[in-house]
């Protein structure tokens, strides 16, 4: 089985309106919401193996803030262009390329595509919010194989909800 979460940016800082979109920082409550949901995961015995991260500021600080809750020496990190505006074509070329010793990948990115993504695996939902977490589970070993068919929904939490639903 492998395990997939989709994990939006926390809330982004609008402050310096001169930075491109590529490197702006999260904004305070992104970095008050980030530790929270990186926390909920742990609780919850939800760990990654590899995280891989839009090259995106705003994005990789929000990485990097989970991968700080977890054990780095356990944790393959990668951050990659490939996430910055991807399509759900795009998303699933990188899912479909990644080592089959990865059991749980955590992919941190941008609307629209992560909320495209989840509607393609079958879970329907208008728009993901920031520092939210949607979970898949697979019924395949192979990255490769990942799709619709073998696709269940897992859990999906974000930082203002106060009962969160794992399966």
């Amino acid at each position: 089985m492998k395990k997939l979460l989709i994990c939006r940016h926390a809330k982004s800082s609008w402050d310096q309106p001169w930075l491109s979109d590529r490197e702006r920082p999260l904004a305070q409550r992104g970095l008050r919401d980030a530790p929270v949901m990186a926390k909920r995961l742990k609780t919850n015995h939800i760990f990654p193996n590899k995280i891989v991260s839009s090259n995106a500021k705003r994005a990789l600080q929000t990485a990097e803030i989970y991968q700080d809750e977890f054990s780095k020496e356990d944790v393959w990190f990668e951050k990659t262009p490939e996430l910055y505006h991807a399509s759900v074509r795009e998303i699933l070329q990188l899912l479909r390329k990644q080592d089959n010793r990865v059991k749980s990948l955590f992919i941190f990115g941008h609307n629209p595509g992560f909320t495209d993504l989840i509607n393609y695996l079958g879970e329907p939902l208008d728009s993901l919010p920031t520092a939210a977490v949607f979970g898949f589970t697979f019924t395949t070993d192979q990255w490769t194989a990942i799709s619709p068919e073998n696709a269940s929904f897992w859990f999906y939490d974000f930082p203002k909800n106060q009962s969160p639903k794992i399966l």
